[in-house]
């Protein structure tokens, strides 16, 4: 499994929100993409998710490009928006349901029951989405992002709302999740990222201003990661 950006760039009117972006990505990776507000992280998310289309530049998963025809490649890709939209009138379970059919799987049981086990979302499956707290529906959106066993998985904000516990559950899933898939995932709290990614990717206003290992990029600047992150986007 490959993730291969080259020279991605969209721009808004005259804004330039992502500014000729390339990196490399391989499975078994848990990647941590970082930025402040604005600096385009969830826009370039959502051109690999293929809910956006480049201005310039190229993505390909495991070789196959998202643009002009995103079908095939979104059959391998899980994605987490900001945003986390859901049918509220729908329950728990019958939302997951509804999601193996859109997906075509042939083991829909099977893989309700599983993603229900791994998102800790037992005791709320008979429950309306609309009546979960924040930290239930993050839990529902990240198993709607895996349901299908995809190559790729793309988190926006994945642990936002969630309290201590919920974060320690969320974060042994993820490093689950990256035995068999390429985990990218955008988030503020730094400490996450401290915890479980392997490498990081910062973003600042729209430009990719670092690219390394983690455990490199502390050694090299002999500093923690909240300082290095000041420093790369001041």
């Amino acid at each position: 499994m490959s993730l291969v950006v080259e020279q991605l760039s969209k721009s808004y009117g005259a804004q330039l929100a992502v500014d000729a972006v390339s990196f490399h990505l391989q499975q078994g990776e848990v990647v941590g993409f970082l930025g402040p507000n604005g600096a385009g992280k969830s826009t370039t998310l959502k051109m690999m998710a293929g809910f956006l289309a480049a201005d310039q530049g190229s993505i390909q998963i495991n070789g196959i490009p998202i643009h002009p025809d995103a079908i095939e490649a979104k059959k391998i890709i899980g994605y987490l928006p900001e945003s986390n939209a859901l049918y509220e009138h729908l329950y728990v379970k019958e939302y997951l349901h509804f999601l193996t059919k859109v997906h075509g799987l042939d083991n829909a049981a099977q893989r309700i029951t599983q993603v229900i086990e791994q998102t800790g979302l037992g005791m709320m499956q008979h429950k309306k989405i609309g009546s979960l707290s924040k930290g239930y529906k993050q839990r529902l959106g990240i198993a709607a992002a895996i349901i299908h066993q995809p190559k790729l998985v793309l988190l926006d904000e994945p642990t936002t709302g969630l309290d201590p516990n919920q974060l320690i559950e969320i974060r042994a899933l993820i490093q689950t999740l990256s035995k068999e898939a390429l985990i990218l995932f955008s988030t503020h709290i730094l400490q996450e990222v401290t915890a479980i990614c392997d490498r990081v990717l910062v973003l600042h206003q729209g430009k990719l201003v670092a690219d390394e290992p983690i455990g490199a990029l502390i050694e090299k600047h002999n500093a923690s990661l909240e300082e290095i992150f000041k420093l790369l986007t001041h």
